[in-house]
């Protein structure tokens, strides 16, 4: 199957265009990756239904597009890019997972990230373990529901709560890690701060 970056570079465009109309819509859901910082060397998934990364302002022309993928017939797509100025590389996701289910639209995006990972051009961190079972991320999600409601008022950002999440979710899965905590975690706080609906939740987390 024959990619058309350019294709998948307009979508991202039209798609940040569109930030604050997506923030209300749960039928397509643009997702960001910064697979790898040179520096750094660190891994970080933020999915942020209103647009790439809001708080950080990303301007589509300060990054230039050095390729990308589909999986499942275009369901997930990634374009790997670079920034003009500072030259970091970053990786953007877009997933189309409406009519999923929620533990289908985690597989989803696992594929997406998994081939996004695999084709990156700089080394990135990979979560240890499998893909998380259904009961794992239901779990995940239920531990990130519980830090959240016991340390942060509702509607709180996602990027505040994001450390205490994680903590949390690494320490009840201690010893038994699987890939794909960073999405159950991610996932209920952006349902706790409003930004998602609860339905995108495991059905027994919510």
């Amino acid at each position: 199957m024959t990619t058309d970056f350019n294709a998948i570079e307009r979508d991202l465009m039209a798609a940040y265009a569109r930030r604050l109309e997506i923030r209300r819509r749960t039928n397509r859901r643009l997702r960001t990756a910064l697979l790898a910082v040179a520096l750094a060397g660190a891994f970080s998934a933020a999915a942020i239904a209103s647009g790439i990364v809001g708080d950080l302002q990303l301007d589509p022309t300060k990054w230039a597009v050095l390729g990308g993928g589909e999986v499942d017939g275009g369901r997930g797509a990634y374009v790997h890019a670079k920034g003009v100025d500072d030259r970091a590389n970053a990786t953007f996701l877009v997933e189309h997972d409406d009519g999923l289910a929620p533990y289908q639209a985690f597989l989803l995006h696992e594929r997406t990230l998994a081939a996004a990972q695999a084709s990156s051009p700089v080394g990135v961190r990979v979560e240890p373990g499998g893909p998380c079972s259904m009961a794992a991320v239901t779990r995940a999600e239920q531990v990130a529901l519980s830090t959240l409601a016991a340390g942060f008022a509702p509607s709180t950002s996602a990027n505040a709560s994001k450390q205490a999440v994680d903590n949390a979710i690494q320490a009840a899965f201690a010893g038994a890690p699987c890939r794909g905590l960073e999405y159950a975690g991610e996932q209920a706080r952006l349902v706790y701060a409003g930004v998602q609906p609860r339905s995108k939740l495991m059905p027994e987390a919510r």
